[in-house]
């Protein structure tokens, strides 16, 4: 069998552990004999489309390039949120270019979109007979795959908030008057981030003292209350709150207008404002300093907090995606399952992508208490083996260095 390219590409939003995959990818490729060079879409699908194909494994020159890359946070190859049309003209070019770059293997790294993206491909490839792999390779922080435990980028994100929520807690009771301070953390329709927030009880804080979730109805008027009430009893409280927290008519407390992505999904942000002006506006508590804040893109890519556990895990998918497409597997996403938390043991299988794609997996109901303000001991027994080790990365100057590829270095198909 001649040897054949391997195309990887990155979609979605960034995270600390993405670019771990693409090195674990590369070290199972070079290995073997059936690949010949390993390329890069610069921005997911579309850049494909768009023939901005970069030669990564000429690119990566030295094993500093190589530990670097793993602890690069964000998209090393950039990502685009596009969605492949319905047409078949869309998935002919797509294999026009395969052919021009003698690409045998197609891997795209990313969550749900992105398992739509692979489930799409790999059925179009099996209904022309073409040969080509496409295989998925797991990455949220939003921890909402189905079929996998977990997913790489959702431990560092984790480790983040926890660490992040901590400190907000320490800032609030500088001064002795009472305080009110909102966390928003990412998720739309599941609250993993936001109830790893809990994790910043570890180190003896109480905050947070309320958590709410998208996976459970929110009431205004049972927030006020419950607000007032922590107030009174310890001065100084923080609320951590998912961005896509919904009404009961279904509609969340906050989008940007009526801004779509190209999925269809609105644009969210603001729920932490609006609940400061509802704190500032009906609990009534003298001299009580109110104020939201927003971890944003913050929480994707802070390396500098990155679980090791995460980094390696990550790397590890991106081995066996390589691995599974080289023994002629399609149409499948690396899985992590678990079978201990303490101590922590896990195993890698493979998942159908169609069992994946445009699904959600949501937190447990009975990981989050009663009154729907707190999550159970059983969430921060699964949360913690997540956010161990601490990464180290490569420091100059006191700054962290970080790898990039040269997205400008495109190649054409005589090149490779």
């Amino acid at each position: 069998m001649d040897a054949k390219n391997i195309l990887i590409a990155q979609s979605g939003g960034p995270s600390s552990a993405i670019n771990a995959s693409i090195a674990g990818a590369i070290a199972r490729a070079m290995g073997s004999a059936k690949v010949r060079n390993v390329l890069g879409a610069v921005n997911g699908m579309k850049g494909f489309l768009e023939r901005k194909i970069i030669n990564v494994s000429k690119q990566i020159t030295s094993s500093d390039d190589f530990d670097m890359l793993i602890h690069t946070p964000a998209q090393a190859l950039g990502s685009s949120r596009f969605k492949l049309p319905k047409e078949e003209e869309a998935y002919e070019q797509v294999l026009e270019i395969i052919k021009e770059y003698n690409i045998g293997y197609f891997f795209y790294n990313g969550g749900n979109d992105s398992m739509d993206t692979v489930a799409r491909l790999a059925n179009y490839f099996k209904l022309r007979g073409e040969e080509v792999s496409v295989i998925g390779i797991p990455k949220t922080i939003d921890n909402d795959l189905m079929e996998t435990d977990h997913t790489p980028g959702f431990g560092s994100a984790a480790k983040y908030v926890a660490a992040s929520v901590g400190e907000v807690y320490l800032d609030t009771i500088v001064y002795p008057k009472p305080s009110v301070t909102i966390v928003e953390i990412m998720g739309r329709n599941a609250g993993w981030l936001t109830a790893a927030s809990a994790l910043a009880r570890q180190g003896g804080i109480p905050a947070p003292q309320l958590i709410y979730l998208p996976e459970v109805v929110f009431d205004p008027e049972n927030f006020v209350k419950r607000v007032q009430a922590q107030v009174e009893k310890d001065t100084h409280v923080v609320v951590a709150v998912s961005e896509g927290i919904q009404l009961a008519d279904g509609s969340y407390l906050s989008t940007m207008g009526d801004v779509l992505d190209m999925f269809g999904h609105k644009t969210l942000g603001g729920a932490a404002h609006r609940l400061e002006e509802m704190v500032r506006a009906n609990v009534k508590i003298d001299n009580l300093k109110t104020r939201s804040v927003q971890f944003s893109s913050l929480q994707r890519s802070a390396a500098h907090l990155a679980s090791m556990t995460d980094l390696n895990e990550s790397y590890e998918c991106g081995y066996l995606a390589v691995e599974a497409a080289l023994n002629g597997m399609t149409g499948v996403m690396v899985a992590i399952h678990r079978t201990g938390n303490n101590p922590y043991i896990t195993y890698y299988d493979y998942a159908d992508v169609n069992l994946v794609a445009n699904k959600e997996k949501h937190v447990p109901r009975e990981w989050i208490t009663m009154k729907g303000t707190n999550v159970s001991q059983e969430m921060v027994d699964y949360l913690l083996p997540l956010v161990r080790g601490e990464a180290s990365e490569r420091m100059e100057g006191g700054l962290p260095q970080f790898f990039r590829f040269d997205h400008s270095d495109t190649v054409s198909p005589d090149e490779v």
